[in-house]
């Protein structure tokens, strides 16, 4: 055994991880993921024995064939959710329904617990939307190079300013202070539009 071999063991860790990562961002996962859970207490429940002490006590209804289909169909819409997500409305509506016929076919749900992992799954399925591939980063723009484009704003003139900016106090000239301009501030800044005479 090398010293290198924790190193490539954590290397392909690490790529089993992003690769787990890129392959859960492409699909309703989370929705998947609660809507398997929610079916195995639906499903377990009715055929479950609980022994107390001696005492043994059996959650079983007479719909137990019913609790068992259900949480079979919310684990297959949960794969389903997984592989194929052109149909994640379709399996979370149904989801939804199934969660819902749970309540009374299946022991309240599979003691609520069901039911609300059924639900949670069904309504992310259907809000989520997948996303959109992003742009390639553009590089990034040097202040120094001009615009290339045709229809790009113009830069800015050596001596004029950015709108927003404050204007620095002009001489007799430009309507400063001679011209009974004593804040500092062009005719056309004070009076709001172009300088008249």
């Amino acid at each position: 055994m090398s010293a290198e071999t924790p190193v490539q063991s954590a290397g392909s860790f690490a790529r089993l991880r992003l690769r787990f990562r890129d392959w859960r961002g492409t699909r309703p996962f989370w929705a998947g993921l609660f809507t398997l859970l929610g079916g195995v207490p639906i499903a377990y429940f009715p055929y479950a024995t609980l022994k107390l002490g001696t005492m043994s006590l059996t959650m079983a209804t007479t719909a137990g064939a019913g609790s068992l289909i259900i949480g079979v169909l919310l684990v297959t819409l949960g794969l389903t959710m997984w592989f194929q997500q052109a149909t994640r409305v379709f399996a979370g509506v149904a989801a939804i329904i199934l969660a819902l016929v749970s309540l009374v076919v299946s022991n309240i749900g599979g003691f609520i617990v069901g039911f609300l992992l059924a639900m949670i799954g069904g309504a992310l399925a259907i809000s989520w939307v997948p996303g959109e591939a992003q742009p390639e980063a553009s590089k990034p723009h040097d202040g120094a190079e001009g615009p290339t484009d045709e229809g790009a704003a113009p830069t800015a003139p050596q001596g004029t300013f950015e709108p927003g900016h404050p204007h620095p106090p002009y001489g007799t000239a430009d309507g400063g202070p001679a011209h009974g301009g004593g804040d500092g501030f062009r005719a056309e800044d004070r009076l709001g539009g172009d300088r008249v005479g």
